[in-house]
């Protein structure tokens, strides 16, 4: 009866040993593949935000004001005919001011747009035009003051290649505008892959959850022992890893949005032209509000540093507190 009872006795610690090892093993790989997933998927979603607050707000910003710049100096050019102060020396500067900050911006533009080899081109082009337009509105302007036929010819000219369908500089500009807004609306929105990395990482945490208190349970019932520190400390842990970070990303993703309906007014003021320069400060407002919705926040940060570090305690605790079980309890004992 004895070797009988020592082989039951015996089956039932294997199971148990068995239960244990399957319970670590399973902990490990959850905590493995959700951290994966949120950590990706956190990190996205942070790049995003500084994409769209270094470049992209910027290039939004930049093209429309280029627009308003050449709409409102060939605007001042003429107006200065106008009023016969053409003549004047020093009348030019009513204008060129306006052309410098085209300029300006088009210079800006090529570091910041968000269009890739494809608006690089555009703005290429739009720079050969734009020089183009410079011969022929500052001789209209300045020059042939008292040739009333040439300077009318010279300002056609310049406003052909201003507004133009399809080749004037501000036609170009729409088109890489309406580029980069898609490009707006990717990064201010979630993508299925991304809406799928944050899917699986809270199914792998809620999986975890239910492993580490099926462990505590093992422990409890079969093992004997009490509340274990380390499985306590882990679900904490993870607790934080499921809201921390989804807050986090979701208040991201509410700045993100609002950023994108900031820009979409600015895109929509760079079209109206009833008072250039009325617009051309509504842009510079819409855009410092853009600017500061977007502001680095260092709370995120400090959450992804901390999502780092309940990782690693999610990964290191279980092996711990349940390894030192199964050391003391059977891996030693034989």
């Amino acid at each position: 009866m004895r070797p009988r009872r020592r082989s039951g006795r015996d089956a039932y610690r294997s199971r148990t040993r068995r239960l244990l090892e399957w319970h670590l093993a399973a902990m490990l790989v959850a905590a493995l593949v959700s951290m994966s997933a949120l950590l990706v998927s956190y990190r996205e979603v942070q790049i995003s935000a500084g994409e769209m607050r270094t470049r992209g707000a910027p290039a939004v910003q930049g093209v429309a004001a280029t627009q308003l710049a050449l709409l409102r100096a060939h605007k001042e050019a003429e107006a200065s005919v106008r009023s016969g102060i053409a003549d004047v020396v020093g009348a030019g500067a009513r204008y060129e001011n306006q052309l410098a900050a085209a300029d300006q911006g088009l210079s800006r533009l090529s570091d910041v747009q968000i269009d890739g080899d494809r608006g690089r081109g555009v703005l290429e082009t739009v720079n050969g035009v734009l020089t183009s337009y410079s011969s022929s509105i500052t001789p209209g302007a300045v020059k042939y003051v008292s040739d009333e036929p040439m300077q009318t010819e010279k300002f056609t000219e310049a406003e052909t290649l201003l507004t133009r369908a399809g080749t004037g500089v501000v036609p170009r500009l729409d088109v890489l505008q309406g580029h980069q807004m898609a490009r707006i609306d990717t990064l201010s929105s979630l993508n299925p892959l991304q809406w799928s990395g944050w899917a699986a990482a809270e199914l792998g945490l809620l999986v975890l959850v239910l492993i580490t208190l099926s462990a505590l349970w093992v422990l409890r019932t079969r093992c004997g022992h009490s509340l274990d520190l380390c499985l306590l400390v882990s679900l904490l842990a993870v607790v934080f890893l499921a809201t921390g970070p989804l807050i986090a990303t979701s208040t991201t993703q509410d700045r993100l949005a609002t950023a994108r309906d900031g820009l979409v007014r600015i895109e929509r003021q760079a079209h109206d032209h009833r008072d250039l320069a009325g617009s051309q400060q509504a842009v510079t407002d819409t855009a410092t509000r853009v600017r500061a919705g977007l502001a680095a926040q260092g709370w995120q940060s400090g959450i992804y540093y901390g999502a780092l570090a309940a990782g690693a305690l999610i990964v290191l605790l279980p092996a711990l507190g349940i390894g030192r079980h199964l050391n003391a309890d059977y891996w030693r004992t034989g």
